[in-house]
Parts: structure tokens; C-alpha cells; sequence
């Protein structure tokens, strides 16, 4: 028995060691008595350095009262998602975003278990980037000159097209765009959201104000909020004063791309902006008026998004004044040869080729083709094609192996296509699951963190899946 549970223990540090986020964890005196490899990479230390030492020894600019691990001590209360920025003893500047659970044991309050995500690249990237915009938006006041600073280069011209739904969405966008009204843009992966949105404001009377765009599925929510509202000084550990996307927006237009991802906290406070024009920097108690025409685009179906709870229905309507629903490319076939010859020209120039065209049996594979990527997996298909092509034509051979092998439109029901009568259910689970894991990788063109993100599962899960796939094809 004693064995088994000195096993168990060495399981489970192997499982924490192995994973990706950072693990710290101290006792009720707050002496460090766990601490894996990741958080000793996030904060630029050895763990022999920490373990047995008390926290405010190894990170002398936190305290009582910035320390999360240390107020978990105190309150026995969870701190979910807190951002944090501290300095070890070496003087390395660390930004996370911490979740601070307590420890029982018996009953008793033994210590506290903190989970880190490292946010330091990613924070000071962002926070260039705002100043950056911060410095062109003054610099362009300051000498009366009328452009955007992030610029917004498509036009409804450029928007090729020959489809008849799409002709009427393009029709229906430039109308709304000589308003101020919100538009909500509604379309699957790669479909052209962003170019329908950047046209939008290119033909709308604030096409030489600011154009910012933001997706909010590329952070978590205790960075998002800062970085759209701005924050004030000791707000937080290590807040500077900065302002936000809405405030450097002023005048022209905010683009919130993937807004079903954004926490339903936050979408309440862009709600707020939307029905009365004011923002609330973060730690602030003033409110700064703001003219900001906001542009909103998801990859969900809105009313699917509201039913699974990751879209407010009060946000919905106040975004959903305009709406534009672009189709997939599976179904505006006749929009294949128009972007097909575009893609040509576009990479003959860029690479000094002179490919013509594709063959007819290309053409029919690419008619027959599901592009569960829309435009953008076709752009990339020809791309990838003419990187081979040393010939004025693009043949089966030059194609990726998934279209060459021919995912055609009703596949989709064939790969769950069973014999007939009752099959055991975990030989039908293993079918579908696969089925997903395989579309999910295809759309990603292989990338595994962004796969994961598409099923919403740990990377570490669908890395394992993999493994046990390749695993049985090699049995």
C-alpha cells in the first residue's frame, strides 16, 4: 500500500512536470514546496533556487498584498485569472495570468497551488503595438494629416466575385457603409470577413480616421480588457497608464474579429461603449467620451453562439443592426475560375513565374472539392501548387495530398458511414472522432495548438490522440 502511494506521487509530479503552464505551490508559512519546470522557464530560475525558500526571498517585489499565493493564505479564497507582474531576485520582469487555488487538507487550510500562463511576449508585444498606434495617432493629429495608421487596404472593387449572393452582399455592405451604424459580419473560416469589414470602412465617411482590428480569441480576458479600454496606473501589479483600442480608435473604426470568443464580463462592458459612447479605462473611475464605429465578425453561427452561452443576445441585437452572412466557397462554384486566375497572377508576380493556368482535371477536382478552408485554403492550394510547377500549367501532382486524394462535397457523411445493423459504440465514437481530428488538422494545414483551439480540447489531448492514431495505421 505504501508503495502504490509513493507510485501515485510519482505520477502525478511527472504529470505536473510534463505540462505546459506553470505550477507553484507553497505552504501555509509560504515556503515554496512545489515548483515544475515550466514556471522555472517563465521566471528565468532553477527550481533548486525556490524550493524551500519563502516566496518574498526569491520575488522581493511582490509583498502581502500583490502576492496571489500569499492572500489565498490569508482568505482561503480562490483568485481566478488575476493578471500579475513581478520581478525575482535577479531582476527579471515576469507578466502572467495566475488562477490561486487553496489547499485542504483535513479541513485545514495547508497552503495554496498557483497556475501560471505566461503572458510576457505576448504583453509586451501588445503593449508596443498600442504605443506604436498611440505615436502615429499623435504624431498625424499634430500635423493635420488625414490617414488611417493602420491601414485597411481592401475595397469592395477588389472583392472578386461572380456569384450572385455575394454581388448582393457587396451591394447591401456599401450601403451600410455611409452609415455609423454596427455591422455584424457572419461567415465560416476564410471566407473574407475582414475584407468585407476593412471595405466597409473604406467607403464609409471615416475612411480617414483610424482602422484598428483586435481579435479576441488571441488573448485572455484579463489582457483584452486593458488592451481595449486601456488602463490607468496600479490598477494592477505593474498597469501602466495606456490607452486603449477605443480610445485610439476615436473618429473611425474598431474591428472585433471572433467576437463570440470574447468572456461574457467584457461583452457587457462593450455593450455599455456601444449604447452610451463612454470607456472606463481599467482601475480608472473617469469615463472618456469615445466615436468609435464598431465592426464585429464570428465564425458561429450568432444564434448558435447565444443557445451555447458564448454570445449575449442584448450584444447580439445592438451589434446585429447590419448583417451580412458570407456563403462558403462550396457554394459559389462559379467563383473558382475568377480566384483561381487571381491566385496565378498573384504569385506569378511574386515569384517571377509564368504559369498559365490549370489543367481541366485540376479544375474538376477543385469544382468537386469540399474547401472546408473557403478562399483561403484555395489562395494556399495555389500557392503550394506553383511553388512545384515547372511547367505553364498546374497538374494533379502539384496539389496537396488531401485534395489530390479528393475530400469531395457528401464525404463528409460517408466518413461516418457504417455497415448496416448495430455496430459496438465505441467503434462508431473512434470513427467520428477521427473524422473531426483529421478535418480539424486539415483546416490548420497540420498545426496542432491551433487544431486543439478548433475542437476545443487541450493541445496535450489531441497531441495524444495523434499519437494512438499513427500508432494503430503502423499495427
Amino acid at each position: 500500500m505504501e508503495y502504490e502511494a509513493r507510485e501515485m506521487v510519482e505520477m502525478l509530479r511527472a504529470i505536473l512536470a510534463s505540462i505546459d503552464e506553470g505550477i507553484h505551490a507553497v505552504d501555509r508559512d509560504g515556503i515554496t514546496i512545489y515548483y515544475n519546470d515550466a514556471v522555472a522557464r517563465l521566471d528565468g530560475l532553477d527550481p533548486q533556487e525556490v524550493i524551500g525558500k519563502h516566496l518574498l526571498e526569491v520575488f522581493p517585489s511582490l509583498d502581502t498584498g500583490t502576492s496571489t499565493l500569499l492572500k489565498v493564505i490569508q482568505t482561503g479564497e480562490r483568485i481566478p485569472d488575476m493578471p500579475q507582474m513581478y520581478t525575482n531576485y535577479r531582476g527579471k520582469k515576469v507578466h502572467t495570468v495566475n488562477t490561486t487555488l487553496p489547499i485542504v487538507s483535513g479541513g485545514k487550510l495547508v497552503g495554496a497551488l498557483e497556475v501560471a500562463k505566461d503572458l510576457t511576449r505576448l504583453k509586451e508585444l501588445n503593449e508596443k503595438l498600442i504605443d506604436l498606434q498611440a505615436q502615429v495617432v499623435g504624431v498625424e493629429k499634430a500635423i493635420g494629416k488625414k490617414k488611417s495608421p493602420i491601414e485597411a487596404h481592401w475595397t469592395f472593387q477588389k472583392i472578386l466575385t461572380q456569384d450572385r449572393s455575394m454581388l448582393l452582399l457587396k451591394e447591401l455592405a456599401a450601403r451600410a457603409a455611409t452609415t455609423s451604424s454596427p455591422v455584424l459580419v457572419y461567415g465560416a473560416t476564410g471566407t473574407g470577413k475582414e475584407l468585407f469589414v476593412q471595405s466597409i470602412h473604406n467607403a464609409s465617411p471615416r475612411r480617414n480616421r483610424p482602422f484598428i482590428a483586435q481579435n479576441c480569441a488571441a488573448l485572455p480576458a484579463s489582457l483584452l480588457e486593458g488592451l481595449l479600454f486601456g488602463t490607468v496606473k496600479g490598477s494592477f501589479t505593474g498597469a501602466e497608464n495606456r490607452p486603449g483600442l477605443f480610445e485610439l480608435a476615436d473618429g473611425g473604426t474598431l474591428f472585433l474579429d471572433e467576437i463570440n470568443s470574447m468572456p461574457l464580463e467584457l461583452q457587457a462592458k462593450l455593450l455599455r461603449v456601444l449604447q452610451e459612447g463612454i470607456v472606463r479605462r481599467v482601475g480608472d473611475t473617469k469615463v472618456i467620451q469615445v466615436d468609435v464605429r464598431v465592426l464585429a465578425a464570428t465564425n458561429q453561427n450568432p444564434i448558435l453562439a447565444i443557445e451555447q452561452g458564448h454570445l449575449r443576445s442584448d450584444l447580439y441585437y445592438r451589434l446585429n443592426v447590419v448583417s451580412l452572412h458570407l456563403p462558403p466557397l462550396s457554394e459559389r462554384p462559379d467563383d473558382i475560375r475568377i480566384l483561381v486566375r487571381h491566385f496565378i497572377d498573384k504569385f506569378n508576380a511574386k515569384f517571377g513565374l509564368q504559369v498559365i493556368d490549370v489543367t481541366p482535371e485540376v479544375f474538376d477536382r477543385f469544382h468537386r472539392y469540399e474547401w472546408p478552408g473557403n478562399v483561403r485554403e484555395l489562395e494556399h492550394a495555389v500557392e503550394g501548387a506553383m511553388n512545384l510547377a515547372d511547367e505553364p500549367y498546374l497538374r494533379m501532382e502539384h496539389l496537396p495530398w488531401h485534395i489530390r486524394e479528393g475530400h469531395f462535397a457528401g464525404q463528409a457523411e460517408r466518413v461516418f458511414a457504417l455497415p448496416p445493423g448495430v455496430r459496438p459504440l465505441r467503434e462508431v465514437l473512434d470513427r467520428v472522432e477521427a473524422a473531426l481530428i483529421e478535418q480539424a488538422m486539415r483546416e490548420t494545414n497540420g498545426n496542432v495548438q491551433q487544431a486543439a483551439k478548433l475542437l476545443k480540447v487541450p493541445r496535450q489531448t489531441l497531441q495524444y490522440r495523434l499519437s494512438k492514431g499513427q500508432k494503430q495505421e503502423k499495427e
